[in-house]
């Protein structure tokens, strides 16, 4: 596939933008898009690690060029001017050589270049680097350039890159004036253009495997890289494998009870005005919540790569529940960490855990937490990995985590998406979840990303409000940084430590979020907004009263915006409601916050 390079940036909302681009370039020669070497560090800081920091120069001394690569640092060098043979050689990184095309003659110099790559423009104006104007494609026809070495630039914008690559096959192309609006970088244009290139972004996550944009990865100690590529190449082999799938949904229909109903909330539908509003009943699950879903899957993948002892962490209990049941159900060994705080929070669920045979671990460093508690999951795996499978329950972690906790719970959007279609004959306009590390939403979310006309929203805790210290909401205040094996959004102050996170929901209490969700909030797809502590908690009383439903603390957030959702829709539209799981566990919560309710 032809990359993509967008050059010229000089904001970092724009480089964010680009996060799908293969390269971004930053113009060090007088021009009205310099940068100084200075800001070019700052900007490098938000480029995705797998993808090119190159810089653009014009008759620049070896000097300045190795002192601004150092600085940056950059990965390629783009040289604009007449820059000799000796010094093309003498740099140290790749080298792109740029040429202005007017006639065939010009042409010829290209493939007397000893650059590695050579970028062929329009001639420039005022500056030596182009003028965004098109050159005649048609002079590179039949000459005999290697496209695996040829960069088109010039007037490309995201209507015409097409058929530029058409006609040329280049190995990239680069973009700059043709992705402005009135001399600015333009957010829409540059990602319009990399879409105009590349395609449907899901197939482009693909591409960059175990890398959603530029969040993922696989972020873990030498020790671990050995098990995280086995259960790479497990999964890879299983999720192909006919009779894995086969078991797995006969373990989803036997023992969890699937499919759970999409069932038509009359009653809310007429408290809150508006649209339809569908409920999806996870609470309905063996174990009271989606988190066995995924438990199941993970615990299958262990028994195949001949693991039988498990470990996991758990916040609100629920996962710990599901791990625990799992593990008894298939006579497998299983540890637990949960957080000194959420043990006190849900000790129904710690009993519930250790009543299956799991060995629970307290946890009292840091906040005693959900995060406290992955830190000494990871740990107690390090020293244990030869026979041990770290049963993680959100889609977080080092790649292949991610991605495959999001495809065993996109049985909940699967049959979702079947589910309203037979019921309405058509697709939801919106479709809501709550939002910790994001493992329900994202297994909601998924199938319906292609699905454009469905407005997908992501409600994360904003505990006693995101103004103060006491919250969770990690999209809308968290910045890049990298937590237990990915890059993500994170809270964390500015010399880089992670802050606590605060929710009544000890599911959504985590610093962090899944890294497809930080992709999918940076490209628009799903839009993420946040729910406090006592919005979730006249939720809870609401949908019970309403519905004689009651939800666990993570899926009233959900519901609590719902409710604010619905306001600005109409009695011809339909709203569904994934109902991650049941209150029972959070009885001790609701009859502490909750005293004296009339």
């Amino acid at each position: 596939m032809t990359k993509v390079k967008i050059c010229g940036l000089k904001e970092v909302q724009h480089v964010q933008a680009a996060s799908r681009a293969d390269a971004i370039g930053f113009v060090f020669a007088p021009s009205k898009r310099q940068v100084t070497i200075e800001q070019a560090a700052e900007l490098a800081k938000h480029v995705p690690v797998d993808a090119d920091k190159i810089g653009v120069f014009v008759n620049p001394s070896l000097k300045e060029i190795e002192d601004t690569v150092a600085g940056v640092p950059l990965t390629m060098v783009q040289l604009h001017g007449d820059e000799p043979d000796e010094l093309v050689k003498a740099i140290q990184v790749p080298v792109i050589q740029a040429f202005s095309i007017r006639t065939k003659e010009d042409v010829v110099k290209l493939k007397q270049s000893l650059a590695d790559y050579v970028l062929v423009d329009a001639p420039g104006t005022d500056y030596r680097g182009g003028s965004g104007n098109v050159f005649d494609w048609s002079l590179l026809d039949g000459a005999d350039i290697d496209p695996a070495r040829l960069i088109v630039a010039g007037g490309l914008n995201p209507e015409n890159v097409h058929a530029a690559i058409e006609q040329t096959t280049p190995y990239m192309v680069d973009v700059s004036s043709g992705v402005e609006t009135d001399n600015r970088k333009d957010t829409v244009k540059i990602q319009e253009f990399i879409k105009s290139v590349k395609g449907d972004f899901v197939e482009q996550t693909m591409e960059k495997v175990g890398f959603f944009g530029k969040y993922g990865g696989q972020f873990v100690p030498e020790t671990l890289m050995k098990a995280v590529k086995e259960l790479e190449d497990a999964y890879n082999e299983a999720k192909d494998d006919p009779e894995f799938h086969k078991e797995y949904h006969h373990y989803l229909s036997e023992y969890v009870g699937r499919e759970q109903p999409l069932t038509y909330a009359k009653r809310m539908t007429e408290a809150y005005g508006g649209p339809k509003i569908y409920l999806k009943r996870e609470d309905l699950n063996h174990t009271g919540a989606h988190k066995v879903n995924n438990a199941i899957g993970q615990a299958l993948l262990a028994m195949r790569m001949g693991k039988r002892k498990i470990v996991a962490e758990t916040g609100a209990g629920q996962h710990g529940v599901a791990t625990a049941t799992i593990c008894a159900l298939f006579d497998l060994d299983c540890v637990i960490f949960m957080g000194e705080e959420d043990i006190k929070r849900q000790q129904l669920n710690v009993f519930r855990m250790k009543l299956l045979g799991a060995r629970v671990e307290s946890v009292t460093k840091g906040s005693a937490t959900l995060k406290d508690a992955v830190n000494e999951a990871l740990r107690y795996w390090v020293t244990n990995v030869e026979d041990t499978h770290y049963l993680i329950g959100s889609a977080l972690g080092p790649h292949p985590f991610p991605t495959m906790v999001r495809d065993f719970q996109s049985v909940i959007g699967e049959e979702t998406k079947r589910q309203i279609l037979e019921k309405e004959g058509r697709l939801p306009d919106t479709i809501l979840a709550c939002i910790g590390g994001g493992s329900n939403a994202i297994g909601m979310f998924y199938p319906f990303i292609q699905d454009k006309e469905v407005e997908l929203i992501g409600v994360e805790a904003a505990g006693q409000g995101v103004d103060t210290d006491k919250h969770a909401a990690t999209l809308t205040k968290g910045t890049d940084g990298v937590l237990h094996g990915a890059l993500m959004k994170l809270l964390q102050d500015d010399a880089g430590q992670v802050q606590e996170a605060h929710s009544i929901s000890a599911g959504l209490d985590y610093p962090g979020i899944g890294p497809e969700h930080a992709y999918l909030a940076d490209i628009g797809r799903v839009e993420y907004r946040s729910i406090t502590d006592d919005e979730a908690l006249a939720a809870v009383i609401s949908m019970s009263r309403l519905e004689g439903i009651i939800p666990a603390l993570e899926s009233a957030h959900a519901i609590a915006e719902a409710e604010k959702q619905a306001k600005q829709m109409t009695a011809d539209q339909i709203l569904v409601i994934c109902v991650s799981g049941r209150g029972d566990k959070d009885m001790a919560t609701y009859a502490e916050k909750l005293e004296g309710l009339a």
